[in-house]
């Protein structure tokens, strides 16, 4: 499969847009602490985060086209082998599609933000190639 890009829309997937809304609206208590805290409102370094973006056959719980980053917030669903299991494919699938993937649990969101904050930063930090674009000008 060719790797994320504009010219795929970063392998947007429309069909399961009803259901990301959804998740949206309901997002997890770290979920809503980690958006925000840390990744909405460009906050992160001045990167635009999006959530619960569709993305290959997968809702990724935040994504920065910009740096194919893909941010995943675990919750005690993600603790079974089942669970565990489905988390490696759905890496390994957004992976070779270029994306990376940076998992924290429920508990170190709510626990350990700065953290977690940090950690994000300095992944950014070292595998940024290009600095954030600037914010859309309206109206022009």
């Amino acid at each position: 499969m060719e790797k994320a890009s504009p010219q795929n829309n970063y392998h947007y997937n429309k069909n399961l847009q009803p259901f990301a809304n959804s998740l949206r609206k309901n997002m997890t208590k770290a979920e809503a602490c980690l958006w925000k805290y840390v990744l909405g409102s460009r906050q992160m370094k001045g990167y635009q985060f999006r959530r619960q973006r569709p993305v290959l056959n997968y809702i990724a719980d935040f994504m920065c086209k910009e740096l194919l980053l893909v941010i995943e917030v675990d919750g005690i669903t993600h603790d079974s082998p089942e669970g565990y299991e489905k988390d490696q494919k759905k890496d390994r699938d957004l992976e070779s599609v270029g994306f990376t993937v940076l998992r924290f649990s429920d508990w170190e969101v709510l626990n350990k933000m700065a953290d977690v904050s940090i950690m994000i930063g300095d992944w950014i930090d070292e595998n940024a190639i290009c600095p954030p674009p600037g914010p859309r000008q309206r109206g022009r």
